[in-house]
């Protein structure tokens, strides 16, 4: 069942209705750990590093991730912290401590949570609820263990101002795919519970940190190689 978007719960005053008060702190940190396990930690920082390189060469996109997010207007005390979001036409990629919507100018258009023991309820209710009224495009939910929702992979598109689900196929190899338009990119979940992004236009898989670096090994012995080879026939 499609809940209704609740706007009055997490609407901030617009500019017409109250000035920003400047005096006010937004705080960058609530004292909460970033991730509870390490299958929540890779999920996440693989996903924010993959889109990070995904839109290097885009100074309007703006990719962040476990930052809180304030929303109401002069309230540093209602907030929410995406575990992965992308904002399309951002002031510039420097660095925040902290998105403040009414700053920015905008809020996310992509937002992904990582489910953990202590937070998968509340991304499937409260924080879904807070997206949408927020006006967020696309909403993702994956679970890296399988044991809080299944499928495991969840993805909820805005329409007429509620979420409404986008579908999923599964491969023949049993990876779990939904298309995000927001980020024309594929969000897999492939054996093994493992959160994959998917370029369909190259048909390639977008390569984490570690397989970037591991590509870059390999390039690089290759390149040794060939220069051994080179030197032993300039010397024979």
């Amino acid at each position: 069942m499609v809940a209704k978007r609740t706007t009055a719960s997490v609407r901030h005053p617009s500019i017409e209705e109250a000035e920003d008060d400047l005096s006010i702190e937004y705080p960058s940190s609530d004292g909460e750990p970033m991730a509870e396990n390490k299958w929540q930690y890779v999920a996440m920082t693989d996903t924010v590093s993959v889109l990070e390189n995904r839109f290097l060469g885009r100074p309007d996109v703006y990719v962040g991730g476990d930052m809180l997010m304030y929303y109401r207007m002069n309230d540093n005390a209602t907030r929410v912290a995406p575990d992965v979001f992308v904002v399309f036409g951002a002031a510039g990629k420097h660095f925040r401590d902290s998105w403040i919507v009414w700053r920015e100018g905008k809020a996310p258009d992509f937002v992904m949570e990582v489910a953990s023991p202590s937070t998968w309820r509340r991304d499937a209710g409260e924080k879904r609820d807070i997206y949408a009224g927020m006006g967020v495009t696309e909403y993702w939910r994956f679970d890296p263990t399988g044991e809080h929702f299944t499928p495991q992979l969840v993805g909820e598109r805005l329409a007429g101002g509620a979420y409404q689900p986008i579908t999923l196929e599964t491969d023949n190899d049993g990876t779990l795919r939904g298309r995000s338009d927001v980020l024309t990119l594929d969000i897999c979940a492939r054996q093994g519970l493992e959160l994959r992004l998917y370029d369909p236009e190259t048909g390639q898989w977008l390569r984490t940190h570690r397989e970037s670096e591991e590509a870059l090994q390999a390039a690089e012995e290759e390149v040794r190689r060939l220069r051994e080879q080179l030197q032993n026939l300039q010397g024979s």
